[in-house]
């Protein structure tokens, strides 16, 4: 028997008699003009043996940022981790250069300074590492946190905001062990669900109205929250703010990156234990963690069919109803902000995305999966879009399994959702989005506001982590057309061009730099412990070519920069 599938019966065997052995960890929290996060490897003791992680300021996650609207935050992320990563605001509004995105690298030993003009509204962000085909094993071992973004909206409801009291940040993640208790990541035996870092997690709540943070932080698995008596919550917010009005619900599905925030009336339950669950059990076909991931039974993921998560109903939480605390809020305001989406006759542009497996057949649920036919290329810029520009975008997914589209930069209002209005907890503002499989459709509008570059991209891709290290992923600029005089797609500086000879480079290989301006250059190459191994400085030719020159077999970061601001990192492996 597969190691992976012994170790995953054994723990869900575990699971009933053991669940809620453990006090749900609350995250510390960190505010201020200046936040220092030090990315670090760590360990947890899941299983007997110590599981090596990864945090930020500890051993596995880390602190929930506090940030007000209209503040000023300088953040600087130092890594001492063994690898080059990156750290990304998720749902944040910032500028590209400060996005996080997967050019905005942190190798080794380095400090990456981000400085945030906080735009955002009140609601519930977070943030994680983006390394191009890494982002997925880096969020496995635990670099992940919340943000909570205040404003002076939120600040005049009656809602609960004593933290780690009444309001309780919960990412739910769900994770592989191998058989020596080491996370495993892209396989399917996710059967170990892990809420804020705590394995089989307890917390006692007041018998009060409580708000519950719900941020879904797995790599692959969608959730379809309830609580076990299937009492009605009041959801409030979405990915990016608060909605008109608390919509009721006894079931919340939630893909990959999203988030929401959800009131609890728990008065009358003093002394009752309850459970946050998952109801995967009526989660529909195609979705990952339903019972067919695919759309038919000829759609098959290795493994998924032995994870006994998958179509199956399980707990999440387990909730003590403990005394009230002080200052107890027992009321739910019936109104909340005013959304006001931009309207469809303002925008500009309408684009259309479609995904599609790189192959047809029972394997294509395996991915990879291409956006319009085309793989992520670091040096592609896929859109150029002007600076305030609204937009239409419209998604819709020829593959057989769902994906959860996300956009960097912006907030968006869903416009329709298979041709149909969308559900009213669908109707804020958003930055993740479920497109459903088999044709599913989702309509969105989003303005491009603020900030703009013609050499930093953000990003757009499948939050599913697993296809967007496999390329599921495009990148876009907004530029400002109002300094440059007849702006179009050709006049806008093109990232630095490079060829490898050959692919992987052997020995009397050469790594070839187009400078077709004369531009001044500047040249690290990187290992993977983050180490400079070379550096050089170009200027006054427009071809630099580098001969390996004795560096050993392995991965290396080329990072070239030039004199106009544009940079060029590329990982490579040499024979």
């Amino acid at each position: 028997m597969n190691k992976y599938v012994l170790l995953s019966l054994l723990s869900s065997l575990l699971l009933c008699p053991l669940f809620g052995q453990n006090q749900l960890a609350i995250p510390d929290t960190a505010v201020g003009p200046v936040i220092n996060l030090n990315l670090q490897t760590g360990s947890v003791n899941f299983y007997t043996a110590a599981t090596q992680t990864m945090g930020a300021n500890g051993d596995i996650l880390g602190p929930t940022l506090i940030l007000q609207k209209g503040d000023s935050v300088t953040i600087n992320v130092t890594n001492n981790l063994p690898d080059t990563t990156t750290v990304h605001w998720h749902g944040l509004h910032v500028s590209p250069e400060n996005d996080g995105g997967p050019h905005s690298i942190i190798p080794v030993g380095t400090t990456w300074t981000s400085r945030i003009e906080v735009m955002d509204h009140a609601a519930t962000y977070w943030y994680h590492p983006h390394l191009h085909m890494h982002t997925n094993e880096h969020v496995t071992k635990g670099l992940a946190g919340f943000i909570y973004v205040r404003d002076s909206e939120e600040a005049a409801l009656t809602l609960p905001r004593t933290y780690g009291v009444d309001d309780i940040p919960l990412v739910v993640q769900s994770r592989s062990f191998d058989s020596g208790s080491q996370f495993t990541h892209g396989n399917a035996y996710d059967t170990v669900i892990l809420v804020n870092g705590t394995k089989d997690p307890f917390v006692d709540l007041p018998a009060q109205v409580v708000r519950l943070r719900l941020l879904n932080g797995s790599s692959e698995r969608v959730y379809n929250f309830g609580f076990s008596d299937n009492r009605s919550f009041q959801m409030i917010a979405s990915d990016g703010g608060l909605l008109n009005a608390p919509v009721s619900m006894t079931r919340l599905r939630l893909a990959p990156g999203e988030r929401a925030e959800i009131l609890v009336d728990l008065q009358g339950a003093l002394g009752q234990t309850l459970y946050l669950m998952s109801y995967a059990a009526t989660l529909a076909s195609g979705i990952y963690g339903a019972a067919q991931p695919g759309m038919g039974p000829g759609q098959t993921i290795p493994g998924y069919t032995s994870n006994p998560l998958n179509g199956a109903n399980f707990n999440l939480l387990q909730i003590n109803v403990v005394a009230q605390s002080a200052g107890a809020v027992t009321t739910i305001p019936s109104t909340l902000v005013t959304n006001t989406p931009w309207s469809v006759a303002s925008a500009s542009t309408t684009r259309t995305l479609t995904f599609t497996p790189q192959t047809m057949g029972p394997t294509a649920i395996q991915g990879p999966f291409f956006i319009n036919g085309t793989t992520f290329d670091m040096q592609v810029i896929n859109y150029t879009i002007p600076l305030g520009s609204v937009e239409i975008w419209t998604l819709t997914n020829n593959s057989p399994i769902a994906h959860p589209f996300h956009i960097h930069d912006v907030q968006f209002y869903v416009l329709d959702r298979n041709g149909q209005t969308p559900a009213a907890h669908e109707q804020g503002r958003k930055d993740v989005i479920l497109v459903e499989s088999g044709g599913g459709t989702v309509r969105f509008i989003t303005k491009f506001e603020d900030f703009a570059s013609d050499t930093m991209p953000y990003m757009y891709h499948c939050h599913m982590l697993t296809h967007e290290d496999d390329g599921m992923m495009g990148q876009f600029l907004v530029v400002d057309t109002s300094t440059v005089t007849g702006l179009n797609v050709s006049s806008i500086k093109k990232p630095i061009a490079y060829q490898f000879f050959p692919n992987p480079m052997g020995e009397e290989g050469l790594l070839v730099f187009d400078n077709p301006e004369n531009l001044e250059v500047n040249l690290a190459i990187y290992n993977v412990q983050g180490s400079i191994v070379r550096q050089a400085q170009y200027s006054g030719t427009n071809q630099i070519v580098l001969k390996r020159d004795g560096l050993q077999s392995g991965f290396y970061f080329f990072r070239l920069q030039r004199a106009d601001g544009e940079v060029l990192t590329v990982k490579f492996m040499l024979e």
